[in-house]
């Protein structure tokens, strides 16, 4: 018997916009002879399904349900495809969790710590996974550029201590630049990670778990094209960055790229899949963590398809395992 999949999109955050494109990818390749799949936006308006006639069904949040004409639709599982806040945070996971629908996402206290870049390098730091030196900064508590300065060596990155897809994010390599990077990323969020740059070349992972066995999918380096400083959002979506996956690499840097990225995933007792950035420092001969993405890209530019296309996997099968594992 098919299972009913909700696939919810959306978001309240500049994200929505690649929610949208990752939600078209899953389900163009979601399993519909095992899945009946049900798209759902979830945004600032409400909660919604969309029939093909373009009429809109609002969802019952008493215990998500839909209803379509003389029929209640309720879901076996929901697939999550929501960048940033409400689906990257771990607030509709607790929703769900309160709901007892399973769903293809780490849970909400994983999803809560990761989307807190200053929390997840602390848990991090923590369990002996190497991570850059960093300071966090919050609206309300205003510090002196000098008492940043005197605590991180430049060049420094500047974020928003949540969210993700490089929104708001800046380096910077000048004491003097240091304040309007701090307000440009307050723009974004409440809380900003200042963090000192780690040279050496950028990796990026996805891992899942399925089966009770962590699989790491082929490594992906990074390289922002010459006109740009860093992997920012242009970079990431613009066409401003080279992707190269098979990541070209020495067995053993990659290998201790794997080691790394299984850890991370089993100490943050992570579900489902999702990407972890890297830097990798030839002086240290370490991978550095930079931040774990618990509902990573799914769009036609995204990472996770290209590793699992380099896996050798179709998306269907991968989907399907998704789906399968949450059960």
């Amino acid at each position: 018997m098919k299972k009913t999949i909700a696939l919810v999109t959306g978001g309240f955050s500049g994200e929505a916009v690649i929610s949208y494109k990752s939600a078209t990818t899953i389900g163009n390749h979601l399993d519909t002879d095992k899945f009946n799949v049900y798209r759902i936006d979830i945004n600032p308006h409400g909660w919604f399904y969309e029939m093909a006639d373009g009429r809109k069904r609002e969802i019952d949040k008493n215990d998500f349900s839909l209803q379509l004409d003389n029929e209640k639709i309720k879901f076996d599982a929901v697939f999550i495809a929501i960048h940033g806040t409400p689906g990257e945070d771990g607030k509709l996971q607790g929703y769900f969790d309160t709901l007892k629908i399973p769903y293809t996402s780490c849970d909400a206290a994983t999803s809560a710590i990761t989307f807190n870049k200053r929390y997840t390098v602390a848990v991090a730091g923590m369990a002996g996974i190497s991570v850059s030196q960093s300071i966090q900064l919050f609206k309300h508590s205003p510090v002196p550029v000098s008492q940043i300065t005197d605590r991180l060596k430049l060049p420094v990155f500047v974020k928003p201590n949540n969210g993700g897809s490089s929104i708001g994010m800046s380096k910077v390599s000048k004491a003097g630049d240091l304040e309007a990077a701090i307000s440009r990323a307050f723009k974004e969020d409440d809380q900003v990670l200042v963090e000192e740059m780690v040279p050496g070349r950028e990796f990026t992972v996805g891992v899942f778990k399925t089966k009770g066995n962590i699989i790491v999918l082929p490594l992906t380096e990074v390289k922002a094209h010459d006109d740009k400083d860093f992997f920012d959002f242009e970079a990431k979506y613009h066409g401003k960055s080279s992707e190269t996956t098979p990541a070209q690499v020495d067995e053993l840097v990659a290998d201790k790229i794997r080691k790394a990225a299984r850890k991370i995933y089993a100490v943050f007792n992570c579900r489902g899949v999702v990407r972890i950035d890297f830097i990798y420092n030839e002086e240290t001969g370490k991978p550095f963590m930079l931040e774990i993405n618990t509902i990573p890209g799914q769009s036609d530019a995204s990472i996770i398809p290209q590793q699992v296309k380099a896996m050798g996997w179709s998306l269907k099968e991968f989907y399907t395992k998704l789906v399968e594992e949450c059960f």
